[in-house]
């Protein structure tokens, strides 16, 4: 049970976010991922990333239906920093064209708040992305984002495919748990009693059999699909498919708003930067 709760798939729910369409729901977290991922601009940053924080609240939810992944994702994040800061100590300064020390270090590592306002603006990213990118997973069923995939004009195999992939992802982590709970069966310690370096080995074993297994899996869904004569018309029927309702055009016009602000922010800017120190 412990591990189930750690699945990262669709959930059913009640919220409002689940009465909205699977395209709209997936426009959004496009505009706004694209929006983050172009800016460097705190202010947008920081409000793209409350609206994130908000729509999980209103999702429902809980955090420890969540913390395995965010707790990777988290170490991720936290790697990414350092390997940035290791590898260019002084990017921060290159980019904003001062130069004030915070700390003083050896050879070329000191620490800049330049290098700090860098550093928390890739920081903030994740929580702009992140929060999102759960929700929709969650909160989305596979069936109906292909249906409103196709409404959109994507291909209906384009569409399954992603619908196949939605399906998988919990699929593939239950299955990782399953092949670690066999390993710690036969004496390999993966819990918290490991060591780090133990247990990011014997999680590493793993990976092997998860491939392989993966793939068997895939050959068998698409002797399947191939059966089953999967393609061979140009168009076709869903099962689940749901007409967009007006709050579906609210959610899609808040995407476009927050692109719209962003480009304006870099023109305000004269780039993608957002510059306190001058």
């Amino acid at each position: 049970m412990a591990a189930n709760q750690n699945l990262l798939g669709y959930r059913p729910g009640g919220t409002v976010l689940y009465q909205l369409s699977g395209a709209s729901k997936l426009l959004f977290f496009i505009l706004v991922s694209i929006s983050a991922m172009v800016t460097y601009d705190t202010r947008i940053l920081l409000l793209i990333a409350a609206l994130s924080l908000l729509i999980v609240q209103l999702s429902g939810i809980r955090f420890r239906e969540v913390r395995f992944v965010l707790r990777f994702i988290g170490v991720f994040a936290l790697l990414n920093l350092v390997t940035v800061y290791l590898f260019s100590p002084e990017y921060g300064v290159a980019l904003y064209g001062t130069r004030h020390v915070l700390w003083e270090g050896w050879g070329r590592f000191n620490l800049t708040a330049e290098q700090v306002f860098y550093l928390f603006n890739l920081g903030v990213k994740y929580f702009c992305t992140v929060p999102l990118a759960i929700v929709f997973m969650m909160t989305t069923h596979p069936s109906q984002l292909a249906a409103s995939l196709n409404q959109l004009g994507v291909s209906y195999k384009v569409a399954y495919a992603v619908s196949l992939s939605l399906r998988y992802i919990p699929d593939l982590q239950e299955e990782f748990f399953m092949i670690r709970k066999s390993q710690e069966a036969r004496g390999l310690e993966l819990s918290r009693k490991a060591k780090l370096s133990q247990r990011i080995k014997g999680n590493l074993q793993i990976v092997l059999p998860l491939i392989f297994s993966s793939l068997n899996r895939i050959d068998t869904i698409s002797t399947a699909m191939e059966l089953r004569r999967f393609g061979k018309n140009k168009v076709r029927t869903w099962y689940i498919s749901q007409v967009w309702s007006g709050l579906d055009k609210l959610v899609l016009a808040l995407g476009l708003l927050i692109v719209v602000l962003t480009l304006a922010l870099i023109v305000y800017n004269g780039g993608r930067f957002y510059n306190p120190f001058v």
